[in-house]
């Protein structure tokens, strides 16, 4: 059964686990052939991280108060009970490391999970693997598309639908309003398409719609068409 990422696009949730790795790797190291070295770089690098994490969320609210203050201060109001906003008051600094701090935290881990020694209970315990994935209804999943003009061409906005890990390719096609009906248009592996086919000279629409595929065959529903106007 396929596995999310087991990294988070959620900055609280990827310090937390920056955290959970830096307070567990130390038992596992010598185990996984990690270095005192890169041990004490990871803790610096989720240190850093957490302290970016919080500076971020002080300015963004201190950001909001003092715009509201000063909208009072500029044409009166009613002020707050606590009165004008304070500054903000930061953590202790802590060193700053490198940018990058999500690349060499993947590049550490997949090292790791190349270890002889290397299992998923000791992933789970340093947070680094990700959830089981429930495989989709491949009879009834179908792709959500959008499309919209860009110049002089057609965007094609498609995703997996948080499906990926068991979907191959998306096959696209268009219908151009010229009596041929829905005609091939491309089978494509990375979100998003763009239709470059010169315009007609007169305005015309043309319709889109797409269906996944596992196995070069076509799986689940065609999406919902989307059409615009070119031309």
């Amino acid at each position: 059964m396929a596995k999310s990422d087991y990294i988070s696009s959620n900055d609280e949730a990827f310090s937390a686990q920056l955290l959970t790795f830096k307070t567990n790797i130390p038992a596992y190291a010598t185990t996984l052939g990690v270095t005192p070295a890169v041990v004490t770089s990871q803790a610096a690098d989720s240190d850093y991280f957490a302290y970016v994490l919080t500076g971020q969320g002080l300015m963004r609210n201190g950001s909001q108060q003092w715009t509201s203050w000063k909208t009072i201060a500029r044409n009166g109001g009613t002020p707050p009970p606590t009165g004008a906003p304070m500054p903000p008051a930061f953590p202790a600094s802590v060193t700053a490391t490198a940018p990058g701090i999500e690349v060499r935290f993947r590049a550490l881990v997949k090292s790791i999970k190349a270890h002889a020694n290397y299992n998923i209970s000791i992933g789970e315990a340093l947070g680094i693997e990700g959830t089981q994935e429930t495989a989709p209804d491949l009879t009834t999943i179908q792709p959500d598309i959008e499309a919209s003009v860009s110049g002089n061409r057609v965007n094609i906005d498609w995703g997996w639908g948080g499906k990926g890990a068991f979907l191959d390719q998306c096959e696209l096609q268009v219908d151009r309003s010229d009596s041929k009906g829905f005609v091939f248009l491309s089978i494509d592996t990375t979100p998003g398409y763009t239709d470059s086919t010169p315009f007609p000279a007169t305005p015309t629409k043309w319709t889109y719609r797409a269906i996944y595929r596992v196995n070069d065959q076509q799986v689940g529903l065609w999406s919902k068409p989307v059409s615009v106007s070119v031309g």
